[in-house]
């Protein structure tokens, strides 16, 4: 088996290696790429030292199993062609390809199968904020169809990539010492703040993070679901958490829920109001699964229930479930 990762320095092209060593993915040889910036960078795997290639259009891609790609929806769209075209799966995390019809957007507790489809060569790891919700949606549906969605996202610094986790905590050092704060990688500094908008705002109003989830959604479940959101960026250094509402199409109680999801695969119900046991993103980091708490009807829709949800957004929410791909599309041969 040949892996390979482009975009290997990055926060997610870390967490790949961390994951694949984790899972103990089988890896007979393995290939790093990156920008420029990051070629001739050298990081160990399984006790060895490779060296970051610099990612061109050659043949460097033959013989490649799997390609994990994190580095930019621009990137992505450019070298597709060079990564598939002596036949590996390229598993893309950025949006280059996400609503494209002829390309599947996979998150595999929720539609693993589609992932055997895929006339170009490619499957889209999908956003990660939508990852986390499906994957605790999935068993809800499975109870009422979902016919409607609305969420508030709070979204750590991760969620921009290593840089930004870093200018968070350099924001917060600056403060104590009475500096001038850093600001380059959010409009806004970040430091004992939340800052309403991720991603760009569309014509709509909604931004195109918002959107994302409106669209991911309904291609991961098949569904014809809407699905209102507002993604907030928080001062929170790693994993998102997510207060959704749901409306179904027949009531469901709140025990029903719980069941539901407590025995869903890539989910941990953590719910009990009465010590105060919910999820929070200070202990959901570095986790597998998505937790769920805070599980309760809604005062404001008969067939609505509300539930509160916290994961790794580089884990999880990136890293993790493409390599879960890769294991499904493996376990299928």
């Amino acid at each position: 088996m040949k892996v390979a990762i482009v975009g290997a320095s990055g926060a997610v092209g870390q967490e790949f290696l961390r994951v694949l060593d984790e899972r103990n993915f089988p890896i007979d040889e393995l290939v790093l790429f990156g920008s420029p910036r990051s070629a001739g960078s050298k990081y160990t795997f399984r006790g060895k030292e490779y060296e970051v290639k610099l990612l061109q259009h050659n043949d460097d891609f033959k013989g490649v199993d799997y390609a994990f790609v994190s580095a930019g929806a621009s990137t992505s769209k450019e070298f597709a062609e060079t990564i598939t075209k002596h036949g590996a799966v390229m598993i893309d995390n950025s949006s280059a390809f996400r609503m494209d019809a002829d390309v599947p957007l996979v998150v595999p507790e929720c539609n693993a199968e589609d992932a055997l489809v895929r006339p170009r060569g490619i499957i889209a790891n999908p956003n990660c904020t939508t990852i986390m919700m499906v994957v605790v949606l999935k068993p809800i549906e499975a109870l009422s169809h979902i016919t409607r969605i609305h969420v508030a996202s709070y979204q750590s610094a991760s969620g921009a990539g290593a840089q930004a986790m870093a200018e968070l905590q350099q924001q917060y050092q600056e403060i104590v010492e009475g500096k001038p704060v850093t600001v380059k990688k959010f409009a806004y500094q970040l430091a004992y703040n939340v800052i309403p908008q991720i991603d760009v705002f569309q014509d709509n109003g909604y931004t195109k993070e918002e959107m994302k989830m409106f669209n991911e959604t309904r291609k991961i479940l098949h569904s014809d679901v809407r699905c209102s959101a507002m993604c907030v960026r928080i001062s929170s250094l790693r994993s998102h958490s997510e207060a959704v509402w749901i409306e179904t199409e027949k009531p469901l109680t709140v025990e029903q829920v719980q069941a539901a999801i407590a025995a869903a695969p890539g989910v941990t119900l953590q719910d009990d109001p009465s010590t105060q046991t919910y999820p929070m993103p200070l202990f959901t980091g570095g986790k597998d699964d998505v937790y769920v708490g805070r599980v309760r009807k809604d005062l404001a829709n008969d067939n609505g229930i509300t539930l509160w949800l916290s994961g790794d957004q580089i884990k999880k929410g990136a890293a993790l479930n493409a390599v879960q791909i890769a294991e499904y599309l493996i376990s299928k041969k």
